[in-house]
């Protein structure tokens, strides 16, 4: 178990200005940020990211909407970081979300969930290394 996870603040987030009451309830979980990035993706560098879903019918939206505005990527550190984070953010679908969880605050819709969080330990330093070097990290 790693205690260490991968988040990404969304292009709605980001332009709800969302980012500072984001950040915050990570804080108020007990979460350190151990690198952060406010950056864009082009569509090729998201393509590139979310290509596990290559072939899923959403993947060009979601490649298209993950390029359309800034994104702010972080480190998180925490005992138990994935599986915390995974519930700190909520359910896909912000309806389904549980009252307090960052979707069910900021998110719009599934498309537009405001946030991403890896899945497992394997995933969250994949997903990490994708926008941070060693150097960069702390």
């Amino acid at each position: 178990m790693s205690n260490r996870t991968f988040t990404m603040l969304k292009p709605d987030a980001v332009g709800n200005n969302y980012i500072g009451p984001i950040l915050a309830k990570m804080n108020e979980a007990g979460f350190r940020i151990v690198a952060m990035k406010y950056t864009r993706l082009t569509p090729e560098r998201a393509g590139e990211f979310y290509s596990v879903h290559k072939e899923r019918p959403f993947y060009k939206d979601l490649v298209n909407y993950m390029s359309s505005g800034p994104i702010v990527a972080a480190i998180l550190e925490k005992d138990n970081a994935v599986e915390d984070f995974r519930k700190l953010i909520g359910a896909t679908d912000p309806a389904k979300a549980e009252k307090g969880t960052i979707r069910n605050l900021f998110a719009k819709s599934i498309e537009a969930n405001a946030v991403h969080g890896s899945d497992s330990d394997e995933n969250a330093a994949i997903e990490g290394n994708f926008f941070f070097s060693a150097f960069e990290r702390f």
